[in-house]
């Protein structure tokens, strides 16, 4: 089927550009002249935070823009900091946050709610850890559940700056989960830096001999949303990985998609993740140009 190109609208609102973010507008106007098929929102201020728009006249607002510049939306990276899975007690928080994003995806017309931890590693420990593990399956698996009957998939997207970010963590949680409505989010550059450099992993390190290709095998079936980015094997702040655009790194592009796709993939969406690069507006175009020949090569 024909790839649909979108972009994290965070790319413009983090890190280098917190003090003077671009708004939505005008990130909405230029991917419609650049011709992107849709955006990816950041549920996060100053962009889509679903309490922004929780009346239908600023929902009609929000879906206007969007239309007038013909976009769709691929996901939003829902706001969970302020309701943690850590200490795994706040369960409930987290919950409600979902249903509100779910209830925002419904009134948008969003397919996909991203979730993560926000729990910084290594995590806990021994069978502290093993528990945590089994309490955060819990959670997702009931959020998949509730979004299931409006046809909103739930993706978790895995990094270094989290926790459960080895290449066994991310495969158990895929299985603990087991719910047909929940995957994993292939950030292709998240994928290098916990399978081949094993960044802010608790000991022992683990790494994969065939690296993000042999972690996208892994996860063959479980794939529901993807990233792609490139990395240069160094964290952002010493917390996440950087993301270098596409070209710029040492992924393998003709490795790497082709494994994304041999695991399961079938969504039309390839996202951007420009996330806390300096001068991601101006490299924007070109990302989507550098992935456009991988598109016509591979997506069929």
């Amino acid at each position: 089927m024909p790839v649909k190109f979108s972009i994290g609208s965070w790319a413009y609102t983090f890190g280098p550009y917190a003090k003077d973010p671009i708004d939505l507008p005008t990130v909405c106007a230029k991917l419609g002249e650049l011709g992107f098929d849709g955006i990816e929102l950041g549920g996060f201020r100053p962009h889509a935070h679903p309490d922004d728009y929780a009346t239908p006249a600023k929902q009609a607002q929000l879906k206007k823009l969007l239309a007038d510049n013909g976009l769709g939306v691929s996901a939003i990276a829902a706001d969970f900091w302020s309701d943690k899975l850590a200490p795994w007690e706040t369960r409930d928080a987290y919950i409600a946050t979902f249903r509100k994003n779910l209830d925002f995806c419904k009134a948008i017309g969003i397919p996909c709610i991203r979730v993560d931890t926000v729990a910084p590693p290594p995590g806990p420990a021994g069978a502290e850890r093993e528990d945590a593990l089994l309490r955060c399956a819990d959670v997702w698996h009931m959020c998949a559940d509730i979004a299931a009957p409006a046809k909103v998939k739930v993706t978790w997207e895995f990094e270094p700056g989290f926790a459960f970010n080895k290449p066994s963590d991310i495969v158990r949680m895929a299985e603990e989960v087991d719910h047909p409505n929940f995957g994993i989010l292939y950030d292709a550059c998240h994928a290098h830096m916990v399978s081949v450099v094993g960044a802010r992993q608790p000991e022992p390190v683990e790494t994969l001999a065939g690296g993000e290709v042999e972690l996208a095998g892994l996860l063959k079936g479980k794939i529901n949303h993807i990233h792609l980015i490139d990395s240069d094997n160094t964290l952002h702040g010493d917390e996440t990985s950087t993301h270098r655009p596409v070209g710029e790194g040492v992924i393998d592009f003709d490795a790497v998609i082709p494994a994304i796709i041999a695991a399961g993939y079938t969504s039309d969406w390839w996202v951007i993740d420009l996330c806390f690069w300096p001068g991601a507006w101006e490299v924007t175009e070109a990302a989507r140009n550098f992935l456009k020949p991988y598109a016509a090569k591979y997506a069929k």
